[in-house]
């Protein structure tokens, strides 16, 4: 499988313990928990698992420790078929654990990174440049920024595609991240990115500034209100599809990950953007970032049974 594969994903993969509850415990109460899971998680890590659900040949290079933790976060990439043939293992326990506490009425989730740990890096030796440029994408969230820039380089001088995960921001794009872009071709983040990268407050007109840095396209998720798009060609809103929600965890890197295999069968970006927009909905409908991501077909026929149709 290394030899043939559609994506490679670079980045962060954790072990998520997910607390469902209503109300926060102080040290003075107790509170009932509504729903526990074990689950692997982080950015491109569940981003790469809901690309190899939906039918993806995946690739990920990550860290792991030796321990159970490891073990747990990784489960659900080798049930997945996910190739870490390129993942660099280190002694002693897994340094990428995360308390996650999602609220039983919304979804929505507060995390706990856990401390007191040495982060064990990836570095530019460590990596294989023709294992990275034998796919035609590259994700990336930029957590091991040595290693990620690097990968974007190789990639660019293939002619390889690079996909950014920006996360959500509140205040300006830090100068390593903007570095980064440069070598990215479709960036996606959360709310508040393309501001802080731009300090632009209107979505369309921040985007068309961002395409002048690097990107070919742009596409901002704003949870609830759905996702917003900047090509050069155009710019449109997507609204987020109605589902009972029972936890947010991963929507976002779900979205990228679906995104992407959207790239691969070559739909416009209407409708990559609707099938994003249904596996991360989807995926919502469980506890966990990665428990509720579809199949394909299962994805093809949440859009059908709202009547829409994705081409061939």
């Amino acid at each position: 499988m290394a030899n043939d594969l559609q994506i490679v994903g670079l980045g962060m993969a954790t072990l998520d313990v997910l607390l469902r509850l209503k109300e926060m415990p102080t040290w003075e109460h107790g509170t009932h928990i509504e729903g526990f899971r074990l689950e692997g998680g982080g950015p491109v890590g569940t981003a790469m698992v809901a690309s190899a659900r939906l039918g993806a040949r995946v690739g990920f290079i990550g860290t792991a420790g030796n321990d159970k933790s490891a073990e747990i976060k990784l489960s659900t990439m080798v049930e997945c078929g996910i190739d870490l043939s390129r993942l660099v293992r280190h002694e002693g326990p897994d340094d990428q654990i995360v308390i996650v506490h999602v609220h039983a009425e919304t979804g929505e989730r507060i995390f706990s990174g856990v401390g007191n740990v040495v982060r064990q890096p990836i570095r530019i030796e460590d990596l294989d440049r023709e294992y990275i440029t034998s796919a035609e994408y590259l994700h990336l969230d930029g957590f091991y920024y040595d290693a990620a820039l690097q990968s974007a380089k190789w990639m660019k001088e293939a002619g390889k595609k690079v996909v950014y995960d920006g996360g959500k921001t509140n205040g300006r794009v830090g100068d390593s991240t903007r570095k980064l872009i440069e070598y990215v071709d479709v960036l996606i983040t959360g709310a508040g990115f393309a501001k802080g990268l731009t300090d632009i407050d209107d979505i369309y007109e921040a985007g068309k500034a961002i395409l002048k840095m690097g990107p070919s396209i742009l596409v901002e998720t704003v949870g609830d209100e759905g996702s917003y798009t900047v090509t050069a060609d155009e710019c449109f809103h997507t609204p987020a599809f109605n589902v009972g929600v029972i936890d947010t965890t991963g929507a976002g890197d779900v979205f990228h990950g679906a995104y992407i295999v959207g790239l691969l069968h070559k739909w416009d970006p209407h409708q990559i953007a609707l099938f994003s927009s249904a596996v991360s909905a989807i995926k919502c409908t469980k506890l966990g970032g990665r428990a509720g991501i579809p199949c394909f077909d299962e994805a093809i026929n949440f859009l059908k049974d709202r009547g829409i149709v994705l081409s061939a």
